[in-house]
């Protein structure tokens, strides 16, 4: 999956998802460990243990990623798509 995602060039994943502790997790440290620029957002990702997801956002993640609001994603890939710089 690595190697498709590098043949398109691809330099940054938003994993998100029902699962954080599970998929979101195993995602983030896969993409951090092989170099990518990795964005976590709460507001798109939920787990059945809200204590685990409320610590993994809380610690583990800001290491790992940049972690955004869902508004705050839309807003920079917006700027992005009509080349503004945010500040």
């Amino acid at each position: 999956r690595i190697a498709i995602v590098r043949a398109k060039e691809i330099d940054t994943l938003i994993p998100f998802g029902i699962a954080t502790s599970g998929v979101v997790l195993s995602t983030l440290l896969h993409a951090a460990d092989a170099d990518y620029r990795v964005v976590v957002v709460p507001d798109c990702c939920a787990d059945l243990d809200a204590d685990l997801h409320a610590c993994l956002f809380d610690k583990l993640f800001p290491r790992q990623a940049t972690v955004v609001s869902a508004s705050e994603l839309v807003d920079a890939l917006r700027s992005a798509e009509t080349g503004a710089v945010s500040n």
